[in-house]
């Protein structure tokens, strides 16, 4: 059996113990990588560093501590969220907020930034919804992790899981036909067609402006989806659709996009995906900010 496969048993496993018993297992694990893990450990300390100058070293050490734990939990806890049964499921995972932005057939594009707990978040709406959902993730390089999660993020609902390598046309016909797409925008995805907006105290972060430009092409509304994790599961909060948005202006739609996100991590700061080079991009001439 390859060590996917058995992974994967172990998941099955896993997803049978109550949730104070993975939350514990998942606080072990996420201790002791943040130190064995160096490299991503000192990703993380310089993502805080940067955003956060004004914040002492030693909270942020334990932001990045407390990062490293949570990342842990949430990935333990996809055995439960895509191997346990639907009412457990319904149980531990609470769609609040907005709700009524679902209603009709307005195309809409749920913006779901990089929280740990964004695969949560990802169910909670098909759950609670049964307008057509596609949503975009890279295909992973191994093959029986690639089924598990593809699997996982469609067990409920009706939803279609597009790859990058698709194009932008079957995103826009959805949308178009009233469905919603779940789109997680926020990563650095190199200098392609990024483009450079404030982010925390980084002038210049490199950021893909598809939100506005899906929005525009789909003529959909935008709402913000924040997914916390809690300890008796997980809450996705929806805000409502933004005012005034998109603009003919992609990149001014980016940069607010930016700062709406920034508001919502200062609420859970040691929840956001900060083990990613964040600031991997830089303008050209500028030197990297992730130098041994």
């Amino acid at each position: 059996m390859s060590a996917s496969r058995l992974g994967l048993a172990l998941m099955h496993v896993l997803a049978k113990l109550p949730l104070p018993v993975l939350r514990g297992i998942g606080w072990a694990v996420g201790r002791l990588l943040f130190v064995l893990a160096a490299p991503r450990r000192k990703v993380a300390l310089r993502n805080l560093e940067l955003c956060f100058p004004e914040v002492p070293a030693a909270q942020r050490h334990a932001w990045a501590r407390e990062t490293f734990v949570v990342f842990c939990q949430t990935f333990i806890d996809r055995s439960w969220l895509w191997f346990g049964s639907e009412a457990l499921v319904r149980r531990r995972v609470q769609l609040t907020g907005a709700l009524h932005e679902l209603d009709g057939d307005t195309p809409t594009i749920v913006f779901a930034p990089h929280f740990y707990s964004m695969d949560a978040g990802g169910l909670a709406l098909p759950l609670n919804t049964q307008r057509e959902f596609t949503s975009i993730f890279a295909t992973n390089p191994d093959p029986v992790l690639d089924a598990w999660f593809m699997a996982g993020r469609q067990r409920f609902g009706n939803v279609r899981m597009l790859n990058r390598a698709d194009g932008v046309k079957p995103i826009i016909q959805c949308l178009r036909k009233g469905g919603l797409l779940y789109l997680l925008p926020d990563m650095d995805y190199g200098p392609g067609d990024s483009v450079f907006v404030p982010f925390f105290a980084v002038p210049d972060a490199a950021t893909i402006p598809s939100l506005s430009r899906f929005a525009r092409l789909g003529k959909a509304k935008v709402v913000p989806l924040y997914s916390r994790m809690t300890p008796r599961g997980y809450v996705a909060e929806l805000g409502p659709a933004w005012e005034n948005f998109p603009t003919d202006d992609h990149v001014q739609d980016t940069a607010r996009m930016n700062r709406e996100l920034e508001a919502a991590i200062r609420t859970m700061p040691a929840q956001y995906y900060w083990v990613h080079k964040r600031f991997k991009t830089r303008p050209e001439g500028q030197a990297s900010f992730y130098k041994k």
